[in-house]
């Protein structure tokens, strides 16, 4: 008998181990991930001010596209950025990395909110998901009618109610008032019959002029002053968020919302369904979900760009569901460059 439960014993130190080699792997990959998202926010924010968001945009693809093809990883980009701005994209069906490693599928948008980025207004960020090859959707670059809340409200929700019962849910969620709830919502025509029927149902909401991403994120955060995001928006930045709510245990529901006859085919040719619900773990489920992005501009959660003298300064937000870490991630940056002339 304790011959066995030695042997047992022995058995899980090895499970052990094999858990931290894994988690060790999975933590490398996303650190590795999360400089792909800081040296895009570098070169995006050299450019912010001045009045050129394509410009922006394609510094933001370039740096990341030089980074990623020197991991060593087999990635592969599924959602890609850059037809609704005209920009020069990260494509989908691209191949990145040196093809040696793991099989990666990457969500991307090297910049996200190229208008603040132009105006150096707040906001901008270069964000991305991953998981293993498979694990995400390849939706099309067009809208998505979505809903998202906190872990307190997860599954008390249906993105078919009236706002009025949603919000109901999501306040007896977080143990407050409807009257106390902020939603962010995109500043939109589209949206705007739903402005409405939050403020009459007694919420308040925050209209945002771009950029439903990060809000999304902060509403499974408490302390965010957010407190859930409807409406539509984009369905490539909706697939990001998917992969933010599976490590962060909010609920996300979406219904794509397509503009055109051509959509609508574009929609079927890609495996899409125009009457399905969405959640979070049909738009990213893969068995890890990864997710990193990093402060272009000042934001609400994510700090901007700071140059200085011989380098820079960033703010990244780092978080996988295998590790069930959620790291904030302030880095100096020292480039040793002559032609840096920013100051803090």
């Amino acid at each position: 008998m304790p011959q066995k439960i030695s042997h047992i014993r022995k058995l899980s130190r090895i499970g052990k181990i094999n858990i931290w080699k894994g988690q060790l792997m999975e933590d490398s990959l996303a650190l590795s991930l999360s400089h792909a998202t800081e040296v895009g926010a570098i070169e995006a924010s050299r450019t912010a001010g001045f009045g050129d968001k394509k410009k922006a945009d394609q510094k933001a693809v370039e740096a990341m596209r030089t980074y990623f093809n020197e991991l060593d990883f087999n990635g592969r980009i599924v959602i890609g950025e850059g037809e609704r701005d005209e920009a020069p994209m990260l494509f989908i069906g691209e191949k990145l990395g040196t093809g040696k490693g793991k099989a990666i599928d990457i969500a991307v948008d090297p910049l996200e909110n190229t208008n603040a980025t132009a105006v150096f207004g707040p906001g901008a960020i270069a964000v991305l998901a991953a998981s293993e090859r498979g694990g995400l959707f390849h939706a099309p670059d067009m809208y998505m009618d979505k809903l998202i809340v906190p872990e307190e409200a997860a599954g008390k929700v249906d993105i078919d109610w009236e706002p009025q019962r949603n919000l109901k849910a999501i306040a007896k969620g977080l143990d407050r008032h409807v009257s106390d709830l902020v939603i962010v919502i995109l500043d939109r025509e589209r949206n705007e019959e739903l402005i409405a029927n939050v403020r009459g149902a007694g919420a308040r909401v925050k209209l945002i002029s771009d950029g439903d991403l990060i809000p999304g994120v902060e509403a499974c955060m408490r302390g965010s002053g957010v407190h859930g995001v409807m409406g539509i928006g984009a369905a490539p930045e909706t697939v990001i968020t998917a992969a933010a709510m599976r490590c962060l245990k909010g609920e996300l529901q979406a219904r794509f919302w397509p503009k055109s006859e051509e959509e609508r085919k574009r929609l079927m040719k890609m495996g899409g369904k125009l009457d399905k619900v969405y959640t979070q773990n049909d738009l990213a489920s893969g068995k890890t979900a990864i997710f990193c992005a990093t402060g272009v501009t000042e934001g609400s959660i994510l700090k901007g760009v700071r140059f200085f003298g011989s380098g820079a300064r960033t703010h990244t937000l780092m978080m996988s569901t295998q590790s069930k870490k959620i790291r904030f991630i302030d880095t100096t940056h020292v480039f040793n460059h002559d032609d840096i002339k920013f100051r803090l």
